[in-house]
């Protein structure tokens, strides 16, 4: 009797140590990737997560976006979601709050390059989202700033999303009052322009 008691409590604790096995994806992201103005369920990320479930893919999202991240923000709280959630995969996509509040492009840049050397010293792989500033800051900056990416990623041959909101930003449907954070219908496209490159780092 007592040794088929422990096989049934065996057979209870398999789930929960497959789970434990799954490996973490985790990302690093301010509001466009915390699903800000919507409901959470909605988001980019949370998409993701159904896509990888449904394609049989047993990843564990940990989305550590916070509304109005910077990078140096990001850069701070990373040891302790690197120690704490022990990823495979870091999606970092942050700077455009940077960008907005003109801090410089070289802090920015060496914000954005310690955090992938700390997820690559973790054991993680890493993928880049790009973001892109308004003309307004001026061209010289919004240049720049966009290049970053570019450059980090041949730095570190990590890939690239270049840029999160491609096809969603210039347009007025898909962006909410603000102007500056997409609605819900644009979630999906956000999810296939992250996918695009994203599929084959998982494979």
């Amino acid at each position: 009797m007592g040794s088929r008691l422990l096989f049934f409590l065996c057979l209870l604790c398999l789930p929960a140590a497959a789970a434990a096995e799954r490996p973490a994806l985790l990302i690093m992201g301010d509001s466009l990737s915390a699903a800000w103005g919507i409901p959470v369920e909605q988001g980019w990320v949370a998409l993701l997560e159904r896509r990888l479930e449904e394609s049989g893919q047993a990843w564990t999202v940990v989305n550590a976006s916070i509304s109005g991240e910077t990078s140096r923000g990001g850069l701070t709280r990373l040891p302790r979601a690197l120690e704490r959630h022990q990823p495979e995969l870091v999606i970092i996509s942050l700077g455009g709050n940077d960008g907005l509040r003109g801090i410089a492009l070289g802090e920015i840049r060496e914000n954005l390059s310690r955090m992938i050397r700390l997820s690559r010293d973790s054991g993680a792989e890493v993928l880049l989202v790009g973001m892109q500033v308004p003309p307004n800051l001026g061209r010289h900056f919004t240049e720049r700033f966009h290049r970053i990416y570019h450059e980090l990623a041949e730095e570190y041959q990590v890939p690239l999303v270049p840029f999160l909101l491609e096809g969603v930003a210039l347009e007025p449907d898909l962006m909410q009052a603000d102007g500056i954070h997409p609605t819900a219908e644009a979630q999906p496209i956000m999810l296939d322009t992250v996918w695009t490159v994203l599929e084959a780092v998982l494979e």
